[in-house]
């Protein structure tokens, strides 16, 4: 799962990046010339951890997470993203938008005060500017392409038009892709198309230390205008995640106990990425190796299998299904099978998050 950070000038995205990847890219502002920072994290799962106490495998892998952090200045010409940014953005499965809330006199905010709601609207102007110009652009070829085409290729090119309108529309109202209705025909026309305000967006608001105890109250606030369909906030003070990654677990426990903070921000960040972007975890278990694999939620079980690897999927008979508390109630794969937890499933089957599968095939 890729996940992108953005955020304007000295907003405390590449702190937070640094907490949540334990990396050391420069802070502070930087040219929009430059790559951007990239840091691979792995999925903190304590199904996996027990999990791996009964098998004892020689091999233990955890799910990734790779951030993507993007500079400040390459939002900050409300014309959108610049070009060479707007592909990366593009394959980012959820966005991640990090708005200042803090105040520091010797970090001056670019806009000259600091106020969260203001740059968290101005974000989302910047990314429907770029859906805009894109669909704009997407239907000046359209009526190019379309004067040499026959009449019945015509008719499916028009509803295609029509479509592209409609949204243009509800961006130049306000409200971005991902809060528009589409029925089952409209989504498959835009399957190749990757929108910014498309993506599931969580905004993470940069809080003040002195603000940790009224986290709730700020995440209601900023919820009751922004969060929605694909769209959460959760507010995190940087300064303390950076401050947190530096202590011995035993540390980091007590201090934040000592701040009343009950769930690490940067485990509530994979978390709720997860929740928005409509990923679970399955495992396979073994001596060998214990491994949590990412899958869209819904997906079959050769779907799964094809996540190990693609004659998994190509070849698959069928799956061995066991919940993953079943399966450490037992203590063994010949325990869950004695007691009927241990089941066989098709090709229809729904793979459930915490399952441990095995997958059966002929190729």
């Amino acid at each position: 799962m890729d996940l992108g950070i953005i955020g304007f000038q000295r907003s405390g995205k590449t702190t937070i990046f640094n907490a949540v990847t334990k990396g050391n890219a420069q802070t502070g502002s930087y040219g929009a010339g430059v790559q951007p920072n990239i840091g691979v994290v792995k999925v903190p799962d304590e199904r996996l951890d027990k999990l791996a106490k009964i098998f004892d495998p020689k091999k233990f892998t955890l799910a990734d997470i790779r951030y993507i952090d993007f500079p400040g200045e390459a939002f900050s010409s409300g014309q959108g993203p610049p070009p060479q940014f707007l592909a990366q953005l593009a394959r980012c499965d959820a966005l991640i938008h990090v708005v200042r809330s803090f105040k520091d006199e010797t970090v001056p905010h670019p806009q000259g005060s600091v106020d969260a709601m203001r740059d968290a609207a101005a974000m989302d102007l910047e990314l429907a500017f770029a859906d805009a110009a894109f669909i704009e652009k997407r239907l000046e070829r359209i009526e190019a392409e379309s004067r040499s085409m026959k009449a019945a290729e015509r008719e499916g090119v028009e509803r295609q038009v029509t479509l592209l309108k409609r949204l243009k529309a509800g961006l130049e109202a306000d409200t971005p892709l991902r809060g528009q209705t589409l029925d089952e025909e409209e989504a498959r026309m835009l399957v190749n198309y990757q929108f910014l305000t498309d993506k599931p967006l969580l905004i993470v608001v940069n809080i003040d230390e002195g603000d940790v105890t009224r986290t709730a109250e700020i995440e209601a606030a900023f919820g009751a205008k922004f969060a929605g369909d694909h769209t959460a906030v959760a507010a995190i003070s940087g300064k303390i995640e950076a401050e947190l990654v530096q202590m011995s677990d035993d540390e980091a426990i007590e201090f934040r106990g000592d701040l009343g903070i009950k769930e690490a921000g940067l485990d509530r960040m994979i978390r709720m990425s997860y929740e928005l972007t409509g990923l679970i975890s399955f495992f396979t278990v073994g001596p060998d190796e214990c491994r949590a694999w990412n899958v869209a939620r819904g997906s079959t079980a050769p779907v799964a299998a094809g996540k190990i690897h693609t004659d998994l999927e190509r070849g698959f008979i069928r799956a061995e299904v066991v919940r993953w508390d079943e399966l450490l109630a037992g203590g063994s794969i010949a325990e869950a099978r004695k007691h009927g937890h241990l089941r066989q499933e098709g090709k229809n089957y729904i793979v459930q998050d915490g399952d441990c599968l095995n997958i059966l095939f002929n190729v």
